[in-house]
């Protein structure tokens, strides 16, 4: 596939021009106009280059990429090396950040849903960034080992685990900030994948506990359904290349 037909297909999926980014979505890095080999990954980081230069990847597709707004625009050290191993090997590099969170089917929430099984899904917020849904009653610690064991990455709980709760808000990445609105629409738990300190303590007071997931682990939804759906839809071969993330 060429390069400009690619692009067509993921702006006609994804909808860039929707949204007020904090980087550039779409094609960030230019390299060969023919594509049939696809490394994808959550982040366009050194060991993830080193791997799509090794498997003679043609485009690198990644959630999180590069040139995010009031970064240090030069370019130097670790940025000067990941550039240069993705232009001496010609590999394009596509990123799509906030799109890939918000598609109704493919993005980083909606593969949550499925993950919980939720139903009566309902969305608000800025952006409508934020979901909500229905699941069986279950105890947050039992909710907690779920997730655990669908993101591959332990939660941390904050506030109570002993409750039981079916009224799930969730929000993938860094959207603790979403919290504090969950709870005012009747979320009974909310999931995201950071929080600071003063997260804690509403999570304690309001009653309301916040399963703290790993912002990697809640963003590797988005870029995996995206793979799948190149393959199956355009016969691209893509490969996931998961360079694990604790935070």
């Amino acid at each position: 596939m060429q390069r400009a037909n690619l692009l067509t297909v993921l702006n006609s999926l994804l909808h860039p021009e929707l949204f007020k980014d904090y980087a550039p979505n779409g094609l960030q890095v230019e390299g060969k106009s023919e594509i049939h080999r696809i490394v994808t990954a959550v982040t366009a980081t050194q060991r993830v280059i080193d791997e799509a230069v090794r498997l003679q990847a043609d485009a690198l597709l990644v959630h999180h990429g590069w040139f995010w707004r009031g970064e240090n625009p030069t370019i130097t050290a670790t940025k000067y090396k990941r550039l240069k191993a993705l232009m001496d090997a010609g590999i394009n590099l596509i990123a799509y950040h906030l799109p890939l969170d918000a598609h109704e089917n493919l993005g980083n929430n909606a593969q949550m849903a499925q993950l919980l099984g939720a139903t009566d899904l309902t969305q608000f917020g800025e952006g409508n960034f934020i979901w909500m849904g229905t699941v069986s009653e279950i105890a947050v610690d039992e909710l907690a080992a779920k997730l655990g064991r669908l993101l591959n990455r332990t939660p941390l709980v904050l506030g109570s685990e002993q409750c039981s709760v079916s009224r799930l808000a969730w929000c993938s990445g860094a959207a603790e900030d979403f919290f504090e609105e969950a709870i005012a629409m009747g979320a009974q738990a909310y999931i995201s994948g950071e929080a600071t300190e003063r997260t804690t303590h509403l999570a304690r007071e309001s009653g309301v506990p916040f399963l703290v997931c790993g912002h990697h682990a809640t963003e590797r939804l988005g870029i995996k359904a995206l793979s799948d759906w190149l393959e199956q839809n355009h016969g691209l071969k893509c490969i996931f290349v998961d360079d694990d993330n604790p935070i």
